[in-house]
């Protein structure tokens, strides 16, 4: 069993037993629907909709709701085509001047729907003890373009620092994650229409291998959604970030009320229009409303407040009417 997979396992574990505790849909039950639900998308939503997904197949067994993780580039290139996916999975919006005219030429209708907070993590080896707490500047600067060929070595980053090699490891350009770093490191800190270097370690989607990699290399540094964090076991460490107000370690509490900036951001599912005429894809969005907010803090993703959340109840219950 890959990474992957056995991170799903883990978080499927902790939803069955949450569910069992304290049901929170108004699903009675198996209603004898049948059929398939497609989604694609986010690597970082992904594990929540797969979560969801296997506790849905609980409740109707005749459904089968499949989640693909191809990023979330490649998540809206499988949405916004005729005979595309039900629902897309992203950890950044849409793009009103690619991907959205894709969805418009298709004639593909949607609704952005938010459903949680996530934190991305800037990962260290537990023996980096001289970058525990960086800046956004200092991001930057390691992963900007220009910093390709030049920037090698911890002690090019601050002459403090010691020289230990600096290993590199992030997503794929498809991912929502790397657009939503390119965006609040690279472009905010660097020049807009930037992109970060292009020397480090690809991991795609496996996001657990990152944060395998940053555990074997003494100077490896990685980012990645916080669930990775949260299932890593203690092998590898965050960086605190200094926006301005001091170091500030991302938790349960910095993630939700923002302090932790610019690197908290919300998750979001797109619903195709015409997969509503479906009963099989409307019950299974009644259950993740029902019950996605039961099991984000056991995984590592963090509830919306309570207002935000009835914004997109109420959005999800209009768009379903």
């Amino acid at each position: 069993m890959g990474s992957t997979s056995k991170r799903i396992g883990g978080i499927l574990a902790v939803v069955v037993l949450t569910m069992a505790a304290c049901s929170t849909t108004n699903n009675g039950g198996n209603t004898g629907l049948t059929g398939t639900v497609s989604g694609d998308g986010s690597s970082t939503v992904g594990p929540i909709m797969e979560a969801l997904a296997e506790e849905f197949k609980q409740v109707e067994p005749g459904v089968n709701v499949n989640v693909g993780i191809s990023g979330t580039g490649g998540g809206f290139e499988a949405f916004c085509k005729a005979n595309g996916t039900d629902f897309s999975d992203a950890s950044r919006p849409i793009k009103e001047d690619e991907e959205a005219p894709l969805c418009a030429d298709a004639g593909v209708e949607f609704t952005e729907l938010q459903i949680a907070i996530d934190g991305m993590v800037v990962a260290i080896n537990p023996e980096n003890t001289w970058a525990e707490c960086l800046t956004p500047e200092q991001l930057a600067a390691i992963w900007s373009p220009d910093s390709k060929g030049k920037v090698n070595s911890w002690k090019d980053v601050d002459p403090s620092f010691p020289d230990v090699k600096l290993e590199l490891w992030g997503p794929g350009s498809d991912s929502g994650t790397f657009d939503y770093f390119n965006e609040v490191i690279i472009e905010e800190y660097v020049g807009d229409d930037l992109t970060q270097r292009t020397d480090y370690g690809n991991i795609g989607e496996e996001d657990d291998q990152a944060v395998a990699n940053v555990a074997d290399s003494r100077g490896g540094m990685a980012y990645f959604g916080y669930s990775y964090l949260a299932n890593a076991g203690g092998i590898v460490k965050p960086v605190s970030i200094d926006a301005g107000a001091g170091c500030v370690e991302p938790n349960d509490t910095t993630v939700r009320d923002g302090t932790y900036t610019p690197l908290a951001r919300p998750l979001f599912v797109y619903v195709n229009h015409a997969a509503l005429d479906r009963p099989e894809v409307v019950a299974f969005f009644d259950f993740l409303f029902d019950t996605v907010n039961s099991i984000l803090g056991d995984v590592g993703y963090f509830p919306m407040d309570d207002e935000d959340f009835q914004v997109s109840v109420d959005t999800w219950n209009g768009l379903k009417a």
